[in-house]
């Protein structure tokens, strides 16, 4: 009786390629940028096996695997805060803006931005302050140039404290409170009125109108503390007086 051939061991189709079972991933094991993905996916992963992906140089130097893994929630720390600080400008601010990764190593990540925005280029700075976490846009307020703190004053994640804290800083430049004064979302911020008001750059026509939506007492305190010049402040008080 004659064989089909194709019913032959010889030309069985080949079985398709699957990954590792799940905890037995070696430093050795054949896995590539693909598969690591795909692996790191899996929110269950055990530790040993990411540690095993670490330990593989070749598939380690994918920035996108770098960054799958530093996010994952069972890689050990001191793998992740090392991968953290190897990380690019860019790539820094992608992990401190993933949904997935811990919320302290995000933190650590934007604090890490921070510290590295006196090094970085004046387009670098302009993009982050577009895009970057409410703690690095809220260091970018106080860059010296307007084309990056105007971007990161409009950054959508930006946080009614980070603009305060700016301007409570002694070196705020004028342009910088005088667009906060005109800004459509900040400007109407009870808070940051106040904040304003405290602020010597303030100008008086701005000052009046803030001033005038403040319960007298509450005035007579903010003006105490304020930084205002001596002439805007008796012109409120004498404001004050009229009421």
């Amino acid at each position: 009786m004659n064989v089909d051939k194709a019913d032959t061991p010889n030309n069985a189709p080949d079985a398709p390629a699957s990954s590792p079972p799940t905890g037995e991933l070696t430093s050795n094991s054949t896995i590539n940028e693909d598969l690591a993905l795909a692996l790191l996916k899996n929110r269950d992963l055990p530790a040993g096996d990411l540690e095993a992906i670490h330990k593989n140089a070749a598939v380690m130097k994918s920035r996108k695997v770098r960054l799958a893994l530093a996010a994952h929630p069972h890689t050990p720390r001191r793998i992740a805060l090392r991968l953290i600080r190897e990380l690019y400008t860019f790539d820094l601010m992608h992990f401190s803006l993933m949904p997935a990764a811990p919320a302290d190593l995000k933190r650590t990540a934007s604090e890490l931005l921070v510290t590295r925005l006196s090094s970085i280029t004046l387009g670098e700075r302009i993009s982050l302050a577009r895009r970057s976490s409410a703690l690095v846009a809220g260091a970018l307020l106080l860059d010296k140039e307007s084309q990056v703190w105007k971007p990161a004053l409009e950054n959508a994640r930006l946080t009614e404290d980070a603009v305060i804290k700016a301007l409570h800083r002694p070196h705020v430049t004028p342009a910088f409170v005088e667009a906060v004064c005109r800004h459509a979302k900040w400007s109407v911020r009870h808070e940051i009125r106040i904040a304003l008001l405290r602020n010597a750059h303030t100008p008086l026509a701005r000052a009046l109108e803030f001033a005038r939506g403040i319960p007298p007492a509450r005035l007579r305190d903010i003006l105490h503390s304020s930084r205002l010049p001596e002439k805007i402040k008796a012109y409120l008080r004498k404001e004050l007086r009229g009421k």
